[in-house]
């Protein structure tokens, strides 16, 4: 089972980057605001049909949880802002591996300390080598999406409409 939520968490991180390429070339024509709406309108509308048709009874309703525990939701905001700008700038390469760097890193505290609720996992050398290596790839991915002989930042690819 744990190989199956590899997998799906594997698949998860592909549309996320499929996502970001996606809503940087409509932020980049309708507004990054607007773009992030319609990415949250569609979801809650995907969402709310899948609890109505598949979720089952739960014992504990959104309103009985601890209210802190509710504030997760506020972070997909920044983030889908964040990569509708990100990914025009930077590209898609850059920005994917640059929030994963940041969500390592994040989640390797969130691990080590428990905090939120979370069994605590501790810190290791090799976790600490993994934070290494993918700022390592940052780089490379960041260096070689520049011009080789200017070295300036990407140009903006021009579509045409």
């Amino acid at each position: 089972m744990t190989f199956i939520m590899i997998i799906l968490a594997v698949i998860g991180g592909a549309t996320l980057s499929i996502q970001a390429a996606i809503n940087g070339q409509l932020g980049s024509k309708v507004g990054v605001f607007k773009s992030a709406f319609l990415t949250f309108s569609v979801g809650a509308l995907i969402t709310a049909l899948l609890i109505f048709f598949f979720e089952p009874k739960q014992a504990v309703t959104l309103l009985d949880v601890p209210k802190w525990q509710l504030l997760g939701a506020m972070f997909g905001v920044p983030y889908i802002v964040i990569m509708v700008l990100a990914v025009q700038r930077i590209g898609t390469a850059v920005a994917t591996v640059a929030v994963i760097f940041g969500q390592l890193t994040m989640s390797m505290l969130i691990d080590n300390f428990g905090w939120l609720g979370n069994t605590a996992i501790p810190f290791s050398m090799s976790r600490l080598g993994a934070i290494v290596c993918l700022g390592i790839a940052l780089f490379f991915i960041y260096s070689s999406s520049r011009t080789p002989e200017t070295k300036e930042e990407p140009a903006q690819a021009v579509v045409n409409e």
